[in-house]
């Protein structure tokens, strides 16, 4: 029997995924991990915690499948991650992930300008610290040996192709999520190199998302027990393989992922150009640009309420049923209570580091239970405001499609079509940017004509429709909810400006 591969690197856990031809899951395998928070507004990973990661998945999936025939290896990958490494490809520094805030300063400085503005446009990503190109101007600034001596700065996908390979590649999905990458001219883009303060030969050479690589070098290839000419297909990045994997592919399909964070996507022929800046335009392929808006506060937000105010601790939304429980114990809307979801600081739809959670509304009827629900229509209606900029921006959100681990919650996703006032669908994707992976890996190898044709290895096995009272009661929540960021927006510059004192 033949298979492929689809690896997804993620921020918390790397999973491999081995699919039969027609996009059957036949075994997988996950390691989790941790990050390292040296200081307020730090979140970094160390990058040989991924490769050993890469490596054992995919060890554990061989393993299982040694009467089967591998046709290749695809992989999906994390964005916007950054590290510097030395002339041999040794790390010099951590990996500084999405989640990291340090570099604030200097993208408030860019964001207002008319350069930042340029960047955007020409590169599709906001200006935020979780881009690159921000994390660069500030290493330039508050670590000028480190910058100095870089000889390269990589993503966690780039560092391990080189450990593979020996180059430097970037598929040009991750590459359209660093602010420093032409969109359009599919080259690096020479404003954004001049703000970062950096030289194109200090990045990797951008392919196809569909780029193959063979030569896997010998130690690697007998630690894992396979040919050195296996076919390994770079692929792209996690948030426009699960846009792939869940089939939202058509003029109109949305795809919304809830996992730590979260993210709303549509696909388009072209990048939407939002002159509002509150939307991404990255690439799937060259004729294909996924365009949307990823928030901070997702599931992360329920460990923290669980862990800070119930003492309780949890691993994955598996083991979260104590939780929706209690929380739909309330009914929808929290009897007024509304919860701006931005206690990790947000990104769309208002790119803005300082903001701070709130709950809103507070009075003596107020239980437990309404304020652990509140959260959950918190990051609903962060979702359903995403959602509207690209509705304003590209068209109507038709047919949505739901990933991630939150999927594993009746209770959140039928919450979130009474948001949403539309049906909810959920695949048998259990892995939607691993098989996204494993759909472009096919086409990469000439299994697939096109993209399209892998729409028979998706199905629809839920939907959830919404309830019009409940989707009645959000929306006279939502006017509020939608209103509270801008009227605080000040106050929560203050109170960052108190918390660094």
């Amino acid at each position: 029997m033949q298979y492929i591969i689809g690896i997804d690197i993620g921020t918390s856990n790397t999973k491999a995924v081995a699919f039969g031809m027609a996009g059957e899951i036949i075994s997988n395998a996950s390691v989790s991990y941790g990050a390292l928070q040296s200081a307020p507004g730090y979140h970094e990973q160390d990058p040989d915690i991924f490769f050993n990661a890469v490596m054992d998945t995919l060890d554990e999936v061989l393993q299982k499948n040694k009467k089967n025939v591998l046709t290749g290896i695809s992989f999906s990958s994390a964005m916007h991650g950054l590290m510097a490494v030395d002339k041999e490809g040794k790390p010099i520094t951590h990996i500084i992930t999405w989640a990291d805030l340090r570099s604030k300063e200097q993208a408030d400085k860019l964001k207002g300008s008319e350069e930042g503005a340029r960047i955007y446009q020409h590169t599709g990503t906001p200006i935020h610290p979780m881009s690159p190109l921000c994390k660069l101007m500030w290493m330039k600034e508050n670590d000028p040996i480190t910058f100095a001596v870089a000889h390269k700065f990589i993503s966690v996908k780039e560092y391990v192709f080189f450990k593979f390979f020996g180059e430097y590649v970037i598929d040009h999905s991750i590459a359209s999520a660093t602010g420093l990458f032409d969109i359009y001219s599919l080259q690096w883009y020479d404003e954004a190199l001049r703000a970062a303060g950096i030289h194109v030969r200090q990045l990797s050479t951008p392919v196809s998302t569909t780029y193959i690589q063979k030569g896997l070098k010998k130690r690697y290839a007998d630690t894992l027990g396979i040919p050195s000419d296996t076919c390994f297909i770079i692929g792209a990045s996690d948030g426009c393989l699960a846009n792939l994997g869940t089939n939202a592919v058509d003029p109109g399909d949305t795809s919304i992922t809830i996992g730590t964070s979260g993210a709303v996507r549509m696909i388009s022929e072209k990048p939407s150009y939002d002159p509002k800046q509150r939307l991404f335009n990255y690439l799937l392929t060259e004729q294909t640009y996924v365009s949307g808006g990823p928030i901070n506060n997702g599931v992360v937000l329920l460990k923290w309420y669980a862990e800070n105010f119930l003492d309780q601790s949890f691993t994955n939304t598996d083991g979260f049923d104590w939780y929706f429980e209690k929380a739909c114990s309330v009914s929808a809307g929290c009897s007024g209570l509304i919860f701006l979801p931005y206690v990790m600081g947000e990104r769309a739809p208002v790119w803005d580091a300082d903001a701070k959670g709130v709950f809103f509304g507070i009075h003596s009827k107020h239980t437990q239970a309404h304020f652990m629900r509140a959260i959950i229509e918190g990051i609903s209606f962060a979702l359903l405001e995403v959602t509207k900029s690209l509705e304003e921006t590209i068209t109507p959100a038709t047919n949505i499609y739901a990933s991630g681990g939150f999927i594993h919650s009746k209770e959140w996703l039928q919450i979130l079509a009474d948001v949403f006032g539309k049906k909810i669908h959920v695949t048998n994707a259990s892995d939607a940017s691993a098989l996204g992976a494993a759909i472009l890996g096919l086409a990469a190898l000439g299994f697939l004509e096109n993209l399209s044709q892998a729409k028979s290895f998706i199905t629809v096995q839920d939907t959830y429709f919404p309830k019009d009272e409940q989707h009645r009661i959000y929306m006279a929540n939502y006017v509020v909810y939608a209103s509270l960021y801008h009227k605080l927006k000040e106050e929560f510059s203050k109170i960052e400006i108190l918390n660094s004192l």
